[in-house]
């Protein structure tokens, strides 16, 4: 590899002849190790013909090493290299594509070898990440690890042992994630003033529910009034997706009540999403006017673009993202007059004691 050096003017030797002459012997200096210089001829009728170093020449890769002050860190790259021919070849192609990454990872670089061979010749169908049984490797080194574990795994496993779609680690590599919980409470079901159950196994309606309130803030779930043949979840926030196996949840009136902010609309666009039916309460901008005193501020504003809400609740959204009532106007659910939700709900027969 040949790099120009720039040089003088032929005007300049003689103008400053000191320092070229300084110039020129540095880099006959770096000839003699670990740089090979090619001169050339430059001068005129003033200063005469004077061979001056004109380009660097890079001979090896043990030279470039030199040059770069890199030989601790090529030793150690071929020493990772060789541990990963044996442990996982098929990771030899990422690791010689990243050397700088690798690198990086040199202290753990064993384990996560050894979980990557473990993953792709002991792993069975049903099994927990905490099964993965290799010495110094627990759950929380693969949490920690996700990314690097992730970019070998990638290359180590066949493709049709890997779920492309799946951006999840446990669920991109067979193993079972960890069951989402439908919390509840419908007026002491079977004693029981309210339940968790997984999601996965909550495969019909309780008898005699015929509508159901989402809310997010865990005290007003608590609190929220239940009439006859009401039933209330905790919706707790961005986790509404855990709703989304209940297909029995189709044929019921669905209510949504969340903050009022960019994110409580947010969840309720994510939530129509799977229930197109569902509905939201005391999310509108008559709410909002009448709680002012309670407004805060919402840290982190968001700006997606929502396309399933109803033509008032855009409206108010877009409203909240341009700031019309202030800079990053909320009104957090449990902010909203307890008057307000019984206002709402309306005259009713009570349920059971809960």
């Amino acid at each position: 590899m040949g790099i120009p050096i720039r040089g003088p003017a032929p005007s300049e030797i003689g103008a400053r002849l000191g320092d070229v002459q300084e110039w020129a012997g540095d880099w006959e200096q770096a000839g003699r190790g670990p740089l090979r210089i090619e001169h050339k001829k430059i001068g005129g009728r003033h200063v005469g013909t004077n061979l001056i170093p004109g380009r660097a020449w890079v001979d090896s890769y043990d030279q470039a090493w030199s040059v770069l002050d890199v030989h601790g860190q090529v030793r150690r790259s071929i020493e990772l290299a060789d541990v990963t021919r044996e442990l996982c070849p098929r990771v030899v192609p990422w690791l010689v594509s990243h050397p700088m990454r690798a690198l990086a990872l040199e202290a753990k670089w064993e384990r996560l070898l050894a979980t990557v061979r473990w993953i792709d010749e002991r792993q069975s169908p049903g099994m927990y990440l905490r099964q993965v049984d290799v010495p110094g490797v627990d759950t929380k080194f693969i949490e920690q690890n996700r990314s690097a574990l992730t970019a070998l795994l990638d290359q180590q496993l066949d493709p049709d042992h890997i779920d492309q779609a799946t951006t999840d680690f446990a669920g991109r590599y067979g193993f079972r994630r960890k069951p989402g919980y439908v919390r509840f409470r419908c007026g002491g079901y079977c004693g029981f003033s309210e339940l968790s159950v997984r999601a996965g196994e909550f495969t019909s309606a309780i008898p005699g529910i015929s509508r159901v309130y989402v809310v997010e803030n865990e005290i007003t779930y608590l609190a929220f009034p239940l009439g006859v043949g009401d039933m209330v979840i905790w919706g707790s926030g961005y986790a509404v997706p855990v709703l989304h196996p209940l297909d029995w949840l189709d044929g019921l009136d669905l209510v949504y009540w969340g903050d009022i902010d960019t994110h409580g609309f947010g969840i309720l666009d994510r939530l129509r999403r799977r229930f197109p039916h569902a509905r939201s309460m005391l999310m509108d901008r008559a709410t909002l006017l009448a709680h002012r005193g309670q407004w805060v501020t919402e840290p982190e504003p968001s700006t997606a673009c929502l396309d399933v809400l109803e033509a008032e609740e855009l409206a108010l959204y877009r409203d909240l993202q341009s700031d019309t009532f202030g800079p990053s106007v909320r009104l957090e659910q449990e902010r909203v007059s307890f008057a307000a939700i019984e206002q709402v709900l309306g005259p009713r027969t009570t349920a059971r004691s809960e």
